[in-house]
């Protein structure tokens, strides 16, 4: 067993896992953060995708221990209280789910994506960069819709358009 202490959503925390408790787990199990999902513990679904240290990070791939003294960021730290991020509200008015289950990695990868992208992002970027998060249900037309929305209003050119 390991004590493993990290932040989480601006919280600091702690907590003891065995040395091979992925971070998905110990968050799901351990802080009772359920948003992030795990649909296939191989890194293949991305339903996992949460922030470590300001980076998108498949947390089926990462040990717990592996994150003690890190800053995470999860899907329930996302919005500000009772406002949605940019992000989540993109994806509710452009009807970016169905079923909801890889919502969760979308939203965060997205999230990622964009601050990576701060000039704006393009429909071609937006589909290459989301091969490594799967949905069943959509085929991703308003996933990109909502990401390509989103971008537009956290770009650089969005805030120059909002402030003229």
């Amino acid at each position: 067993m390991s004590d493993i202490s990290l932040t989480v959503n601006g919280k600091r925390v702690s907590g003891a896992a065995e040395d091979r408790t992925l971070l998905v787990h110990f968050l799901r199990e351990n802080l009772g953060l359920t948003g992030t999902h795990v649909g296939c513990d191989t890194s293949q679904c991305g339903a996992c995708v949460i922030h470590v240290d300001g980076k998108a990070v498949k947390s089926c791939t990462m040990l717990a221990v592996q994150a003690s003294g890190s800053n995470v960021v999860t899907i329930e730290g996302l919005a500000d209280g009772a406002d949605l991020h940019p992000v989540q509200a993109a994806f509710k008015e452009h009807h970016g789910l169905q079923c909801g289950f890889c919502t969760p990695g979308m939203i965060m990868a997205a999230t990622d994506m964009i601050n990576r992208h701060p000039e704006g992002l393009d429909e071609a970027t937006v589909r290459a960069e989301l091969e490594g998060n799967i949905c069943r249900c959509t085929g991703y037309h308003n996933i990109v819709k909502a990401i390509l929305a989103a971008s537009e209003t956290m770009s650089s050119k969005g805030k120059a358009k909002q402030a003229a």
